[in-house]
């Protein structure tokens, strides 16, 4: 008897999920979903480019996407219709890095009998701040797929900002006092994907870029008081930002 009480314990989830698999779990209508998105579409960083006793310099980075780090993120949307989805999403990174002291070394010194020494000079570590975001709406176009039930693909367009900041600092003689990196980045793209409704209320999906377009401003600010150092730059990528996601319809 217990044997067969740990049986249908274990078959009737299984059953219940066939059932549910079974039935048309699409959104309709007034859904609204949240997902849980990662993948590579931070779209821009920056480094802060420290002064020095000779020159400066300003750089742009490029914001492509194959250039990035993965991003954990965040995207709802709501269905306005049962095939169109207006969409909003993004997310943020920060972190801090704390700076330590130069260390001299005896390659600079001269001792009494004219030689110089060996060992080289430690350089310090930078303290530095960075904070990246990005944000984007857009909306969707679905299509069921006959024979598949559940599953759905869509094909939509996107517009975003991107920002980054990067403060670097260092604790030594030849330092020129705090310097900022600042980035920020306009893109748009085309994106085509697909959602799969494993649960009724739950879903999973994938999707991609096949053309992105990124307009990218970089300023430089070697040391304080100086005027800043601009540059700028143009991206376009295909099959761009590949993302997961997996969120859940109410």
């Amino acid at each position: 008897m217990n044997k067969t009480k740990l049986l249908i314990s274990a078959v009737l989830p299984m059953l219940s999920l066939t059932v549910a698999a079974q039935d048309d779990n699409t959104p309709v209508k007034g859904d609204f979903t949240v997902a849980a998105t990662v993948g590579y579409n931070s779209y821009t960083n920056v480094n802060a480019l420290p002064g020095n006793l000779t020159d400066y310099e300003a750089i742009a980075p490029n914001s492509l996407w194959n250039q990035k780090k993965l991003m954990v993120g965040f995207e709802a949307g709501y269905f306005v219709s049962d095939k169109w989805k207006l969409n909003l999403g993004g997310g943020l990174n920060f972190n801090h890095h704390p700076g330590y002291p130069d260390v001299p070394g005896t390659i600079d010194d001269i001792t009494g009998d004219d030689t110089l020494g060996e060992i080289p000079n430690y350089r310090a570590v930078a303290s530095q701040y960075s904070c990246t975001w990005n944000a984007y709406t857009g909306v969707d176009r679905y299509f069921s797929i006959s024979g598949i039930s559940n599953l759905m693909w869509y094909t939509g367009v996107r517009v975003g900002m991107a920002y980054a900041l990067n403060e670097q600092k260092y604790d030594e003689w030849t330092s020129m006092g705090k310097s900022v990196g600042e980035t920020w980045s306009l893109r748009g793209s085309l994106t085509i994907g697909f959602d799969y409704y494993v649960l009724p209320a739950m879903f999973v999906g994938f999707s991609v870029d096949p053309f992105a377009y990124a307009y990218n401003m970089t300023t430089h600010k070697p040391q304080e008081g100086l005027k800043s150092l601009e540059a700028d730059s143009h991206d376009y990528s295909i099959l761009a930002a590949p993302t997961l996601k997996i969120g859940f319809k109410f």
